[in-house]
C-alpha cells in the first residue's frame, strides 16, 4: 500500500443512535493527524468516543474510510486535532476533507441534571401549564447567553428560551416539555 493511502477495514456498521458532531476540516501536521470542527461548543462527544464514523461530504469524491480508530485528540484553537489508526500521513489526512464526523450517542458523556443534549430534546413536544400543545422542538439556537427552543406546528413557529425562568420541566423518556409560556407571547 503507497504510504499516503488509508487502510479501509470492510464497513463498519453504522450505530443506530449515531449524531453527526463535527466535519473534518483538513490535515494538521505532517504525521496524519486532522482537524475537525466541532458542532458543539463543548466537544466532550467527540472526546468521549475512539470510534469515530464518516460519511462523506455532498458532492464528488473519494469516500472516507467509514470508521476511525482515534489513538488521540485535543482541543486546539476552537478545532480539535485527532490521530487515527486508519491515517497515515498528510495526504491520508487531507483526504479526509469535508468529511462528516459521527459518534454513537450512547458514547456521550452523562448530562449533568438539568443539562441535555440540543439531540435529545429536537423532537420533544412542548406545551405550556395550561395542557395547550405549541408543537415539537424542531431545532435549537444558541445567542450565546442562552439557547432557544424553535418549536413549529404546521406554520406556526415559536421561539421560546430555554431557560429556568420559562422551562418548568423536561421529561425525556415522555418526550415532553413544559413551559410557562402564553399563546400570545
Amino acid at each position: 500500500m503507497p504510504p499516503s493511502a488509508v487502510s479501509v477495514d470492510p464497513p463498519a456498521d453504522f450505530p443506530a443512535d449515531a449524531v453527526e458532531v463535527g466535519r473534518v476540516m483538513g490535515a494538521w501536521g505532517v504525521k496524519g493527524w486532522f482537524k475537525v470542527q466541532p458542532f458543539a461548543s463543548d466537544p466532550q462527544a467527540l472526546f468521549s468516543s475512539k470510534r469515530w464514523y464518516l460519511r462523506p461530504p455532498e458532492g464528488p469524491g473519494v469516500p472516507p474510510p467509514p470508521l476511525l480508530r482515534v489513538t488521540q485528540s485535543r482541543e486546539h484553537g476552537g478545532l480539535v486535532v485527532a490521530g487515527a489508526q486508519e491515517v497515515a500521513d498528510r495526504s491520508a489526512a487531507e483526504a479526509l476533507r469535508g468529511a462528516r464526523v459521527f459518534v454513537a450517542r450512547g458514547s456521550f458523556p452523562t448530562a449533568a441534571p438539568d443539562e441535555y443534549y440540543w439531540v435529545d430534546l429536537i423532537g420533544c413536544e412542548v406545551c405550556n401549564r395550561e395542557g395547550i400543545a405549541f408543537g415539537a422542538v424542531a431545532d435549537l439556537i444558541d445567542t450565546g447567553a442562552h439557547s432557544v427552543l424553535r418549536v413549529v406546528h404546521g406554520d406556526v413557529e415559536r421561539l421560546i428560551p430555554f431557560v429556568a425562568a420559562y422551562v418548568d420541566t423536561v421529561d425525556l423518556q415522555a418526550r415532553r416539555i413544559t413551559v410557562d409560556w402564553g399563546l400570545d407571547y
